[in-house]
């Protein structure tokens, strides 16, 4: 979703910070069987700009055949005040579902949400990503609302490219406690209610909105993830909440998914929203001119079609563990550590990883592990 920064001063990823950040032990990678060709694929390699012929959030509802039909269910999503949260909530609001949209600033919410919020059906829930008191109580009304009932998760919510070391009101790095660690503590909160709503005609399912910036960095060790121990740096920060996301959705797949209870990641594609509020004017002003990325670039309606997809899409109907882009399966990329990168980077299936990340993050939430 990301940009690749283009001036000096934006030249956010050294050899050294590869060596420190960034490895791909061959000898665990366990990446998924090669994709079929998705029936997007074609729009998707004669990409012209925001608008063209690549799919919508609104498409994918048409061409499932979901519109009124996920009545009785009950979908949470993250982050709904701006970029691609809304236009989720907009697609997924005609399949009927009880909607339950997290955002921090409610007054914000409820006007970009206008035409959408519904009474008893479409709400707001306060829920503020930099504190996990904030997360533990969302949760609660997610759960009195829903009485019980969630089948779908969807971790939209995130910043990106904080220029200087912030941390969140628990202390930890802003970046990798908003993107991972607040979605990481509302799935454990809510995962009782999704793994009692799921069925053997509809499974449970988890939707994180990773990047395509995952491949600038893995996670880091344990004890530096907070960048105790290292110089801070904007992207790599970044990259390591985005795989962060990656090794979540393995790992929830890997635990839950014989209970019915599966979970993907996606790139859901690049996209000018307030996103990129913390990113350099000047690589802004470069990337307007840059022709072959402006075609790249998606609009937020398509910017949500992956999402959209990965949560309502028949394709994954019992199925997860896997890393989507362009309402499509992915394959292995270069491993160039650029934030924009094609397919998945070498570590984006580390089982070793993915173990420890959820060891280490249930003990920075206060969580005890139910395996």
């Amino acid at each position: 979703m990301l940009p690749e920064a283009k001036s000096k001063n934006h030249q956010f990823i050294s050899n050294l910070v590869i060596t420190q950040f960034h490895t791909s032990n061959l000898s665990i990678f366990q990446a998924p069987p090669p994709p079929t060709m998705s029936r997007y694929a074609e729009a998707h390699l004669n990409a012209a700009g925001p608008g063209d012929a690549r799919p919508t959030a609104l498409q994918i509802i048409k061409d499932e055949a979901a519109e009124g039909k996920l009545a009785g269910k009950v979908v949470v999503i993250t982050g709904t005040s701006s970029g691609i949260g809304i236009e989720t909530a907009r697609a997924l609001s005609l399949t009927g579902a009880k909607l339950l949209l997290t955002a921090r600033d409610l007054n914000k919410a409820t006007t970009a949400l206008d035409g959408i919020l519904e009474p008893g059906r479409i709400e707001l829930v306060e829920m503020d990503n930099t504190s996990l008191s904030s997360v533990r109580a969302a949760a609660e009304v997610i759960l009195q609302k829903s009485n019980n009932h969630v089948n779908i998760l969807i971790n939209n919510a995130g910043i990106m490219a904080l220029p200087k070391l912030e941390h969140t009101k628990d202390g930890f790095e802003m970046q990798f406690g908003v993107n991972h660690l607040a979605h990481f503590l509302l799935f454990e909160l809510l995962k009782p209610a999704l793994l009692a709503s799921a069925s053997p005609a509809f499974s449970s399912r988890v939707v994180n909105v990773s990047s395509s910036a995952h491949n600038v960095a893995s996670i880091n060790e344990t004890g530096n993830y907070n960048f105790e121990n290292v110089e801070y740096n904007d992207w790599v920060s970044y990259g390591q909440s985005k795989t962060a996301n990656i090794y979540m959705a393995n790992e929830i797949e890997r635990r839950y998914g014989s209970q019915g209870l599966h979970a993907t990641s996606l790139h859901p594609g690049g996209i000018l929203t307030g996103l990129m509020q913390h990113m350099d004017p000047a690589i802004l002003q470069e990337m307007q001119k840059d022709e072959s990325l402006i075609k790249k670039l998606k609009s937020p309606e398509q910017g949500a079609a992956t999402t959209v997809w990965a949560a309502i899409g028949q394709e994954w109907e019992k199925k997860g563990g896997e890393y989507l882009a362009d309402c499509g399966r992915t394959t292995r990329g270069n491993d160039n550590n650029e934030i924009i990168s094609e397919g998945f980077a070498g570590h984006a299936y580390d089982p070793e990883r993915e173990a420890r990340l959820w060891k280490d993050s249930l003990e920075m939430v206060g969580l005890m592990d139910d395996q």
